[in-house]
């Protein structure tokens, strides 16, 4: 890995001891009423403040959370008081918690046993390269059941690698689509996913439902979405959520690849301006991290599932993200997500919500699930993993695994659905 820990900073201040330290906080906001959320909306769409979204205003039960820099404190908690909305801190200096918790070092640590030849540590959280290396592993030890296949470049020409589990010797059959890490700084969807990727080739042939599920369908896993973003958090911003594609006639970079799909592009939820973390882009598929998926499968034909892993918030959704119309075949989405949840849950206690993407948390349109759903993938879902908002994208690595093991249960519910389901 080609990382010089000294170089990584956090919204570009550096970490080392170079800069003075920010105390950037995340605040929690109780909304109570439409006109509370068209107020916060209001102050969460000001250039002025430079805040940052981590949890949208969204439905009256649910809190926003929001990052506010130093510079902006004072004004903010004075618009929050003067608007009679209530507020927390749930993390009050940023800086501290976004120096790895330690993780910094374990993935140091970590990738160092890796140079070494050692076992790939699924506990820690890892760069893009130890990814792809560790994805090749998994090829290369099992090359009856993987493979590691390119799709694509991304914007700074990085390649994007998914790895195709399949017991058809070659034979193109149904499929399922596993996606992670399209906001970047979802870290731990990223190593949910690698982690799901080993348990595929350890479970098969000792685990009937993972056996059976691979004797009629294929799994196609792309566990790093968007290479580029993903780099740039652990080399600058560890909150960066977009890809790094100029923007003509902007300053501001990337777009946001979960409303950059043809799916009611550019509609509510999605926003015009290249600034904004959820820009939708001059068009459908402008993003090649997008395109190289799209083409995929689409050239593929006969995809029946898409799963897309997010975080955070705990959430199972189910199309659509553009409209409060329910989707034809919501009653059997809702039912399989609420199976999901029920045996996610039952491996620790975890407890998901679940619903449709547009009512469960807030509009979104040009997302991934319902560009799936719409070009006829019936069983799309996304999962929002842990945590609720304690950590926030700043999941501890102490996590990792927890997360991953309960998200396989939920998993695993829905392929076996979808295998029970395929015509």
């Amino acid at each position: 890995m080609h990382r010089d820990t000294k170089a990584i900073a956090w919204n570009g201040h550096d970490i080392a001891g170079k800069l003075e330290p920010r105390r950037d906080q995340v605040f929690r906001i109780n909304v109570r009423n439409g006109d509370e959320i068209r107020k916060l909306t209001q102050l969460v769409n000001s250039d002025h403040f430079k805040l940052s979204v981590w949890k949208s205003p969204s439905t009256f039960d649910r809190p926003v959370d929001i990052l506010v820099p130093s510079v902006s404190l004072l004004p903010v908690k004075s618009f929050l008081k003067s608007q009679g909305l209530d507020y927390s801190v749930t993390i009050e200096d940023l800086q501290v918690k976004t120096c790895f918790n330690n993780e910094d070092e374990e993935m140091q640590q970590n990738e160092g046993q890796e140079r070494s030849g050692d076992t790939f540590n699924y506990g820690s959280y890892h760069s893009l390269e130890a990814i792809y290396h560790e994805m090749d592993s998994i090829a290369t030890d099992f090359p009856d059941l993987v493979s590691r296949v390119k799709i694509g470049e991304t914007f700074e020409k990085r390649p994007m690698y998914i790895l195709k589990f399949s017991t058809g010797g070659g034979k193109k059959r149904p499929a399922i689509w596993l996606n992670a890490g399209i906001h970047s700084r979802e870290w731990i969807s990223q190593a949910t996913a690698i982690w799901t990727a080993r348990k595929i080739v350890t479970d098969y042939q000792k685990d009937p439902a993972i056996t059976s599920i691979l004797e009629k369908v294929d799994i196609f896993l792309l566990p790093v979405a968007n290479p580029d973003g993903y780099v740039y958090t652990q080399t600058h911003n560890r909150l960066w959520r977009k890809t790094r594609s100029r923007n003509p006639g902007s300053k501001c970079i990337g777009v946001d690849p979960n409303r950059n799909w043809n799916a009611s592009f550019a509609g509510e939820g999605a926003s015009d301006n290249p600034c904004s973390e959820v820009y939708h882009g001059p068009h459908p598929n402008s993003e090649v991290e997008v395109k190289s998926v799209v083409d995929f499968i689409q050239n593929h034909g006969d995809f029946k599932c898409f799963i897309d892993l997010h975080s955070y918030s705990q959430l199972l959704m189910y199309p659509y993200g553009y409209t409060v119309k329910k989707a034809p075949d919501a009653e059997e989405l809702d039912d399989v997500a609420r199976s999901a949840a029920e045996a996610l849950a039952s491996h620790s206690g975890t407890k998901y919500r679940v619903g449709p993407t547009c009512t469960t948390v807030y509009p979104a349109s040009g997302s991934s699930i319902d560009w799936a759903y719409d070009n006829g993938i019936k069983y799309a879902f996304t999962f929002e993993l842990r945590d609720t908002g304690h950590y926030g994208f700043l999941l501890p690595a102490k996590q990792i695994i927890p997360t991953a093991e309960e998200t396989w249960q939920g998993l695993k519910v829905i392929m076996e659905h979808v295998r029970d389901n395929l015509y």
